[in-house]
């Protein structure tokens, strides 16, 4: 818009061979607007060049300018973001564009989202803040462990999305002697191994991620799934005899009878319990 002897019109002009060729709408007819130092000369014609500074000349058009009718918001929009914005908070990436990618892939693919149940507090035994938490292996858990078996090469990715350390997803894998494919339950209970110092914590972080209970209820899991873990982990450690790993199944089995077959933490961390290691 340009002001002329106090009123605005709109003008378009093209910038051709140093003449600005000017048009201003004014009910049909063109006015031609010389602007001169102390006066204005207005004469209505039908076309008219128009000398302009160099400085006017080469200054870009305006920005279209759109009012709120204009502007189509998809009506979905604002409720992806508001759960956009909470998973984020919930979960607290370190890389935040990496997690978002993951994130925003995973929904459009109607996958598990990678997203935690709540803000995690780090656990005491951790040495930094960028390593593998319960939270995170819960992640892991809901979207690989629809598989027995998952390949390398998904898992790395889902990890990276995460921002975990690969060297400790190596350490991890090296603990067994996995090839391409990487037997999912195994490499939950080495996993929860890292997380805690002993075969009895390792047990609870793996009954807290694979139970159905609510949140902080009893965890509860298949005392046959406790049985592979708990077997496992002792073959992996080394230093865990046969009789103490069977003195201590033969006493939580009692236990199993009495709730349908199923193993808490509360069982094995009872002082009745042996000691299972």
């Amino acid at each position: 818009m340009v002001t002329v002897a106090g009123r605005q019109d709109a003008f378009h002009y093209n910038n051709t061979g140093g003449l600005v060729w000017l048009f201003a709408d004014t009910g049909g007819r063109c006015t031609r607007y010389n602007r001169r130092p102390g006066r204005q000369n207005v004469r209505t014609i039908t076309l008219c060049q128009v000398y302009f500074p160099d400085s006017l000349k080469d200054m870009p058009l305006p920005d279209t300018m759109f009012c709120a009718q204009q502007i189509h918001i998809p009506p979905e929009l604002p409720d992806i973001l508001k759960q956009f914005t909470k998973a984020a908070i919930r979960t607290q990436p370190h890389d935040v564009l990496q997690w978002s990618t993951a994130y925003f892939n995973c929904l459009a693919k109607g996958e598990q989202l990678p997203v935690k149940s709540r803000v995690e507090l780090p656990v005491a035994t951790q040495k930094t803040d960028t390593g593998l938490t319960p939270g995170l292996l819960t992640i892991l858990h809901k979207q690989l462990s629809y598989k027995i078996f998952v390949i390398e090469d998904e898992l790395k990715e889902k990890w990276n999305d995460l921002s975990l350390p690969q060297e400790q997803l190596q350490c991890i894998l090296a603990l067994d002697n996995f090839e391409r494919d990487v037997e999912w339950m195994k490499f939950l209970g080495l996993a929860c191994s890292t997380l805690g110092g002993s075969i009895t914590s390792a047990l609870k972080h793996a009954c807290e991620i694979l139970t159905q209970d609510p949140e902080g209820g009893a965890a509860r899991i298949p005392f046959t799934t406790f049985t592979f873990l708990y077997k496992y982990l002792a073959k992996i450690d080394g230093d865990i005899s046969d009789t103490v790993v069977e003195n201590a199944l033969c006493a939580l089995q009692t236990e199993a009878n009495k709730q349908n077959e199923m193993i808490q933490p509360r069982n094995f961390l009872s002082a009745q319990c042996p000691p299972l290691s």
